[in-house]
């Protein structure tokens, strides 16, 4: 063909060349559809707890737990898709994973939350045909008409040649619709693994568990030692009830609970779900690990306790402590002010003491009887997690039996930066008995004690220390003169 002027038209050579090209690409996308086609789509088989076989908690303290349940499914010769109920309702669906002995590949998982409701129902069924149930007022006689639903709010229904907006009576549905259950659910569909009954393990994470510790110690009537008992609780707020459950806690303040739980999820499904005859505990990364010697049941929005630990006769030392009677090291101080002593006990965390084991955080609770033999609580204290031989030290209150009373006794500028004070403190003791009492002054800048009626010892870079016993019904005058330069 020529154009008007003569020439020859251009020939078109680029869509010819990428011609054969794209007959490939379409072919293929082509057999793709087809094959696609031609796989029919697994039936859903659902995995109940009845299916299940074991249950393994691991529990942190930062409301966060490790699920690992395993269960018997029947898989398909070729794709299976399982539906797991009986999940708990704070699962986080990203961290789950489903694997078997044999080797099982996921090809995807979709989470469904419990979304069964009537306002659910009502809305998969606009558009439907219903049954509209009412009773006779008089007789109690039901008569059924069909009606189609046009709304669920409301709800509005067509019900033979008028629309009624909420009439009385009840709807009734023919069935409840595919993918809607009254508890959450995780479906996967799967491939590998063998065809007939296999076991299988699915981990995930979870919110709605949580442990804490508590103490309770009795302090003998010679205040020298003391019995203590621990306990764990248990709380499941999850919304799932756990059966003969392996349960593991982990003490410890875990920073990056992500990577390091995923890492362990991730580990062979081999693994044993068993736990050790007796109360184990054991070194996990930086952490402690106690797995709990019996199965235990944890129901929905229940909390258990658990014996932790016990010791008897654990030797204790009890001592009163004034911490920071006197701060004006740089100007001259005011009237002279009287404290109360602070009641502090302390014990090892040793085996030579009774214990010898890491301590999760928690609250000690101390209690005491008197002359008359009435049990009391004399106070309680928060401790951290304590590996075996640290020093715990409770502070239970104030002793106002047991004070003091500090005043300056001179005060001398030495430079623009530099100062010399001194500084006079009578501690009393209205018990029967003598008492150790710890004074703790907090001392600014660069400082030397240059004169003491009782020797100090530097306990910190800015803190002196004065240990000292108080006779019964007695005092003691402790002075000192400090020199300091900012």
């Amino acid at each position: 063909m020529r154009q008007n002027d003569g020439r020859r038209a251009p020939t078109r050579r680029g869509p010819a060349r990428l011609a054969p090209f794209a007959a490939f690409a379409l072919a293929g996308l082509l057999a793709a559809a087809a094959g696609a086609q031609e796989r029919p789509d697994a039936a859903e088989r659902t995995v109940t707890l009845e299916d299940q076989t074991g249950i393994a908690l691991t529990i942190y303290n930062e409301n966060l737990a490790l699920v690992r349940d395993r269960r018997r499914v029947v898989l398909d010769s070729g794709p299976s898709r399982l539906a797991f109920l009986g999940l708990s309702r704070q699962i986080r669906p990203e961290t789950a994973l489903l694997g078997a002995e044999g080797g099982l590949t996921v090809v995807e998982q979709t989470f469904r939350p419990g979304l069964l409701g009537p306002e659910r129902l009502l809305e998969t069924y606009v558009g439907e045909t219903v049954r509209l149930v009412r009773t006779h007022p008089e007789t109690g006689e039901e008569r059924v008409e069909e009606a189609v639903l046009l709304s669920a709010a409301g709800p509005v229904l067509r019900v033979g040649d008028r629309v009624e907006i909420d009439p009385p009576g009840r709807i009734v549905l023919p069935a409840v619709p595919e993918g809607l259950r009254a508890q959450p659910s995780l479906v996967a569909l799967v491939e590998g693994g063998g065809a007939g009954e296999t076991p299988v393990e699915l981990r995930y994470l979870t919110g709605g568990l949580s442990w804490q510790t508590d103490y309770v110690a009795e302090l003998d009537p010679d205040e020298d030692r003391l019995s203590l008992r621990g306990w764990i609780t248990l709380a499941n707020g999850s919304g799932a009830s756990y059966r003969n459950a392996r349960i593991s806690l982990v003490a410890g303040d875990v920073n990056q609970v992500q990577p390091y739980l995923m890492h362990d999820a991730a580990r062979t499904v081999t693994m044993e779900m068993a736990a050790a005859p007796a109360p184990k505990r054991e070194a996990l990364f930086d952490y402690h690990l106690y797995r709990l010697d019996r199965p235990v049941t944890l129901g929905e929005n229940e909390t258990k306790q658990v014996a932790l630990l016990s010791a008897e006769n654990v030797p204790v030392e009890k001592e009163y402590r004034f911490v920071g009677l006197n701060q004006m090291y740089d100007h001259r101080a005011g009237e002279p002010r009287r404290a109360s002593a602070v009641v502090r006990l302390s014990f090892e965390n040793a085996k030579a003491a009774g214990l010898g084991l890491p301590m999760p955080q928690g609250i000690v609770r101390v209690y005491g009887g008197d002359s008359a033999g009435d049990f009391l609580f004399l106070g309680e204290d928060r401790i951290d997690h304590t590996p075996e031989g640290e020093t715990l030290r409770l502070e239970l209150g104030r002793a106002f039996d047991v004070t003091a009373r500090s005043r300056q006794t001179a005060f001398e500028r030495l430079g623009e930066q530099a100062f010399e004070t001194a500084f006079a403190v009578e501690l009393r003791n209205a018990k029967p008995q003598p008492v150790n009492v710890t004074v703790v002054e907090q001392i600014p800048g660069e400082w030397e004690i240059v004169e003491e009626s009782h020797p100090h010892e530097r306990s910190s870079a800015r803190q002196a220390e004065w240990r000292l016993e108080i006779p019964a019904n007695g005092r003691v005058e402790l002075t000192y003169r400090a020199r300091v330069r900012y």
